[in-house]
């Protein structure tokens, strides 16, 4: 049996070095940092857990008009929409492609304006005083007016009324308790 030989290579010694020279900038930055003598803090992050899935309740403070401006703004929106629809699909430099992709949009959007006032009459039906439903087909926004606060019952309520109409990802479901 041979007797194990202790050959300082090439490799060896430039691995030595490098570690020497990472202990000396270590070092310096220490020192240099630390020079005033105190231990620098930084403040306590606050971390809450989070769930993903769950509806996002929000607490806004609105003007009693806010439902109804909601509603114009929303309409003045797709009427905009609509007639940028329109023209394309009366444009007589549109493609059939063109054309038959502006049809199927402007369905989608028929049926989303549909879903919306379904599920804001559930809502009200529900006992919610108001509420404005905002669909784009991957998410939902819904305002509800409640004078006394959403509470988790009511606004999984809400969501089993969405989720009853629409087909939408349970994190792009938001719900906003407007006073």
């Amino acid at each position: 049996m041979r007797k194990p030989t202790m050959i300082i290579g090439k490799k060896q010694i430039a691995l030595a070095g490098l570690t020497l020279m990472l202990g000396v900038v270590v070092y310096t930055n220490y020192a240099l940092s630390s020079k005033s003598g105190e231990i620098k803090t930084t403040d306590k992050v606050e971390t809450r857990s989070v769930n993903y899935g769950d509806a996002q309740l929000v607490n806004v403070e609105a003007p009693d008009d806010y439902f109804a401006q909601a509603r114009i703004d929303r309409m003045t929106s797709r009427d905009k929409a609509a007639q940028t629809l329109q023209l394309i699909m009366t444009g007589g430099d549109a493609s059939e492609e063109e054309k038959a992709k502006a049809s199927q949009e402007a369905s989608a959007m028929s049926g989303l304006i549909e879903s919306e006032s379904k599920i804001e009459s559930l809502i009200k039906a529900a006992g919610f005083e108001d509420c404005v439903v905002y669909l784009d087909g991957e998410s939902a926004n819904i305002v509800v007016k409640c004078p006394d606060g959403l509470i988790d019952s009511e606004a999984a309520q809400i969501k089993d009324i969405l989720l009853g109409e629409v087909s939408v990802a349970n994190e792009n479901i938001r719900i906003f308790d407007v006073k």
